[in-house]
């Protein structure tokens, strides 16, 4: 007797859980969303590069226009096939599915209009780190109404778009974990559902868990094997003796002195300042530095004078965290600006 009416309240219980997450996400949506944010997730350091498009202007453009055309091709195709599906199943589109939807395209449109902006604003490190937010967004907000699953991974998504930012992960990096949430993932978050289902919160971790070994695993051993690929061996050959040669083929690597004079050229381009002349800033090395250079040209992996390697995919060249104008009765207009040129933090750690 004890039994059956456990076996009851169980059943009490899923039904109110039921008629309170009346909201069904579709399979083939989780799946279409997916394989199309993961195809443009990989596919990003390929396309529309600085090398094929180096007008700012019109890469920006480019990303904009491709980003509207795949993700609205792929709203309008998810939603004939939700429509079909619940044609099929004599269902009817309810109030709160129609506002969750305007919600999951207004996050898609919201991360569109991000990438077009960062390229005039700056700030693309963060690109796939917000991109992993906003998703993880969706999740979680379709989740309160629909399946409880899909609440523990938007939570995580976020927290794995945060962490990302927040251990200043390498941009590559960055870019196959969103892939992988993406096209790994949000399959394998469809096939995961269960329609709905009440389970205790221990199975539920369990599940989100798996979830998250299962994405993070290869975008993560792919850093790994990265990682161990160390540059080529080479002689070191000092600053003077490279400038004296006059074959620049093959693999060396050039030691700059402490105290050697670096160049950075700005070129400044708008209708406020003149740029017929672009500025010149004459930085100087503090310690010195050993760099990397096949048949002549820079790979940008560099090295402190013994130290380990930091790959190019891993440096931070130079960053300007602040930037405001003055006008001082003494000097006139003068324009200040913070500098942030760092290698040390890899090998800090």
């Amino acid at each position: 007797m004890p039994e059956t009416a456990a076996r009851q309240i169980d059943a009490i219980h899923s039904m109110l859980s039921a008629g309170h997450r009346n909201l069904r996400i579709e399979r083939h949506s989780l799946i279409l969303w997916g394989v199309a944010g993961g195809v443009l997730c990989f596919f990003s350091a390929f396309i529309l590069t600085p090398e094929q498009l180096p007008d700012t202007r019109q890469r920006a453009l480019a990303w904009l226009l491709l980003l509207s055309v795949v993700l609205g091709s792929v709203g309008i195709a998810d939603w004939h096939l939700t429509c079909r599906v619940k044609l099929a199943r004599a269902e009817a589109w309810s109030f709160i599915h129609r506002q969750v939807l305007k919600m999951w395209w207004l996050l898609m449109a919201m991360g569109t209009l991000l990438t077009f902006a960062m390229f005039f604003f700056g700030g693309g490190y963060m690109l796939y780190s917000a991109w992993l937010v906003l998703l993880g967004l969706g999740l979680y907000v379709h989740g309160l109404f629909s399946e409880e699953l899909l609440e523990w991974v938007g939570v995580l998504v976020i927290a794995i778009g945060i962490i990302s930012l927040a251990y200043r992960l390498p941009t590559e990096t960055m870019r196959w974990i969103c892939a992988s949430v993406f096209a790994i993932g949000l399959p394998l978050l469809a096939a995961m559902l269960d329609r709905g289902r009440a389970f205790p919160s221990r199975r539920r971790l369990a599940q989100t868990l798996t979830w998250m070994f299962v994405v993070l695993a290869l975008p993560l051993l792919g850093q790994r094997y990265a990682a161990a690929q160390m540059p080529p061996d080479a002689p070191v050959i000092s600053l003077e003796s490279f400038r004296q040669q006059r074959d620049d083929g093959g693999t060396r690597i050039v030691a700059l002195p402490a105290g050697t004079l670096v160049p950075v050229e700005v070129e400044l381009s708008g209708d406020l300042f003149d740029g017929a002349v672009n500025p010149v800033l004459p930085l100087k090395l503090a310690e010195p530095i050993e760099v990397l250079m096949v048949d002549g040209k820079l790979t940008g992996d560099i090295r402190f004078a013994g130290g380990s390697w930091l790959p190019a995919r891993e440096a931070r060249w130079i960053g300007i965290p602040w930037m405001k104008a003055e006008l001082k009765p003494e000097q006139g207009p003068l324009v200040r600006a913070g500098l942030v040129v760092e290698f040390k933090r890899k090998f800090d750690e």
